[in-house]
């Protein structure tokens, strides 16, 4: 059976458990337009890295890392708005060379707003809250999110309790990379429809379904995804199940090597089978002390659950264990496509220091596949605000699927206004 990675899953826009989206508020006819509405983040970071090699040797690496993004967003009146977001890297090695320099229009959009329907017509973002299956990571950069959406996405709060959301997705935009189509075949785009309900005390459900339709020698392919998280008393638990399936020939693939390059997409992939996963959690605060636990279970399918990696992430040599870099999901699994079987824990603590000094925190994580050997990490952390800026001092631990080691000392700025 032939493992990769779904290209398609990449560029879904749909809704996630947990989804926080306000109902648009009703609009009323204005003749003049509100201020424009800018924000920003800027963040530094350092990273000290010790690793072992493919020849089982250890090497020494750093790399200084510089973000900027800036948005604004204005009202042009009668419930039409624009937005904008631009973004850029730039990145030294240990030895001050240049490692990477990039700036890119991350978003461009339209709203339009009218009683309790909320319309975005363009490239836009997509909050994890709101995407199981593929969503805009900003974390991994301080701000800088690795991949946007070109589409239209629409959501109505008409129903108590309710949010429904509809989204069209052409292609997905890559900070790195540029425009990607959603398949190797089709520009037909993907279809998303979902729902989040609100209406039992503090318990949110979500379900979600995606659509690929077919088109020439290329099949059709679909996911469904379901989700219930509440909150009994002072435990948070939640619960989410998925399913992947896909035509024969109906999607390309990204395959990466061992150094998580993109490689040629794989068009053709016969005899595609399903996967599934389900995921769960338990949680709560005792004394202060933040406890999350997390399992996970991953068939042995050949379709992705989680989105592939954006070339950005390589590029700046993230800590893609599985665990606290660019590929994982804390709620849905690992994005590694040759893993086979996947059973997965991951255990975090926080603990908030009093009078406002700050929280420590750390955790530990496993991924037990078939194809491959246990994959384990672990992390300590502080992290703190100072003069408005939220800090971060962290060492990390990780033995990948290949047994090779990697120990890494982050410190970390970021600046919001």
């Amino acid at each position: 059976m032939k493992k990769a990675l779904l290209l398609s899953v990449v560029a879904s826009g749909i809704i996630y458990a947990g989804g926080d989206i306000a109902p648009a508020q009703p609009v009323q006819p204005q003749a003049a337009p509100a201020a424009c509405n800018f924000w920003g983040t800027l963040a530094l970071r350092y990273d000290g890295m010790k690793y072992e090699t493919k020849q089982n040797k250890w090497d020494k690496d750093s790399l200084a890392v510089g973000a900027l993004a800036m948005g604004v967003e204005k009202e042009l009146g009668y419930g039409f708005g624009i937005g904008a977001e631009l973004d850029g890297v730039y990145a030294l090695d240990g030895k001050l060379n240049k490692e990477f320099e990039k700036a890119a229009i991350m978003q461009g959009y339209l709203t339009y707003k009218a009683g309790n329907t909320a319309i975005k017509v363009g490239r836009q973002a997509l909050p994890k809250a709101v995407s199981p299956w593929a969503f805009t990571e900003r974390d991994t950069l301080g701000g800088v999110p690795a991949r946007t959406f070109n589409g239209v996405t629409v959501v109505n709060t008409d129903i108590p309790n309710t949010t429904l959301v509809g989204a069209w997705v052409a292609s997905v935009y890559d900070f790195n990379g540029g425009n990607v189509k959603l398949t190797g075949n089709t520009d037909k785009g993907l279809y998303a429809l979902g729902a989040i309900y609100k209406g039992i005390e503090n318990t949110t459900l979500s379900t979600m379904l995606y659509y690929i339709p077919s088109e020439g020698a290329a099949g059709k392919a679909y996911s469904a995804w379901a989700a219930i998280e509440s909150k009994i008393q002072s435990v948070n638990v939640g619960l989410q199940l998925a399913y992947t399936k896909a035509d024969h020939g109906s999607i390309a693939h990204l395959k990466y090597d061992n150094d998580n390059n993109p490689n040629t997409p794989l068009v053709d992939t016969p005899d595609e089978d399903a996967t599934y996963g389900i995921a769960g959690y338990i949680g709560t605060n005792f004394n202060g002390l933040d406890v999350k636990l997390t399992l996970a279970y991953i068939n042995d399918g050949d379709g992705s659950l989680t989105l592939s990696q954006s070339t950005m992430a390589g590029q700046l040599q993230e800590a893609t264990s599985g665990f606290w870099g660019a590929s994982f999901r804390a709620f849905g699994g690992n994005a590694n496509y040759t893993a086979g079987k996947q059973k997965i824990a991951r255990l975090d603590l926080g603990y908030k220091l009093p009078d406002n000094y700050g929280k420590i925190y750390g955790g530990v994580a496993m991924d037990d596949p078939d194809n491959g050997k246990t994959a384990v990490a672990a992390r300590v952390g502080y992290d703190f605000t100072v003069y408005g800026v939220n800090a971060k001092i962290e060492y990390r631990y990780v033995k990948n699927f290949a047994s090779k080691k990697d120990h890494r000392i982050r410190v970390q700025g970021v600046y919001k206004f």
